[in-house]
């Protein structure tokens, strides 16, 4: 019984507030039309979370877009080549990557090919985590919107109330005026006739 009085209004709120029939609105509207018919706070989405539910792999990742996409890490490389290039220049002879520095470019390019494949994953994961708050603020707001939308229907409702009130209440005071105006009347009528 409870289950169709709950389907009854989630049908009726769906037609009121969206114009739809409850079969016809996506899922997250149907989810916000089920927390509003059962008054249900919206709480949090269950994809955010405070706990961290990331691997091992996943945190690793992080850290490395966090430390190479910072300006430190991008003044200590620079101090790192620099560095590379000054020694190997001052051995000069001895030295164990002369000018064209080809194992510092090996070096830079392998580095190369495992950072920013890491970035994307860590990006990836980020821009994830980003659509699934922008879908719960939707939710949220959808759900603002409605809840504002049926205050205004129970307040106009409401003042309907009042204002019906208000006339019944005039035209009661009006009639019972034309009463005792009608009464006054026939008393001056019954005065003017006797004189």
């Amino acid at each position: 019984m409870e289950t169709n009085h709950i389907g009854a209004a989630q049908a009726q709120l769906a037609q009121d507030l969206l114009g739809k029939p409850y079969d016809g609105l996506t899922p997250i509207q149907k989810s916000v039309i089920d927390l509003v018919a059962s008054e249900a706070p919206s709480g949090e989405h269950p994809h955010i979370r405070s706990v961290d539910e990331r691997t091992y792999w996943q945190r690793l990742a992080d850290r490395v877009a966090a430390v190479g996409g910072s300006w430190g890490f991008i003044f200590g490389f620079l101090v790192v080549l620099v560095g590379w290039m000054i020694i190997n220049q001052a051995l000069s002879r001895q030295a164990f990557d002369p000018y064209p520095f080809i194992f510092l470019n090996l070096m830079l390019s392998m580095l190369a090919a495992i950072q920013a494949p890491v970035i994307m994953m860590s990006q990836n994961r980020a821009a994830q985590k980003d659509r699934e708050a922008a879908e719960h603020d939707y939710l949220v707001n959808l759900r603002s919107e409605l809840e504002v939308m049926r205050l205004h229907d129970k307040l106009d409702a409401v003042r309907e109330q009042q204002l019906e009130a208000l006339i019944r209440g005039q035209a009661e005071t009006i009639e019972l005026l034309n009463k005792q105006v009608e009464g006054l009347a026939a008393t001056l009528q019954a005065h003017v006739d006797e004189s």
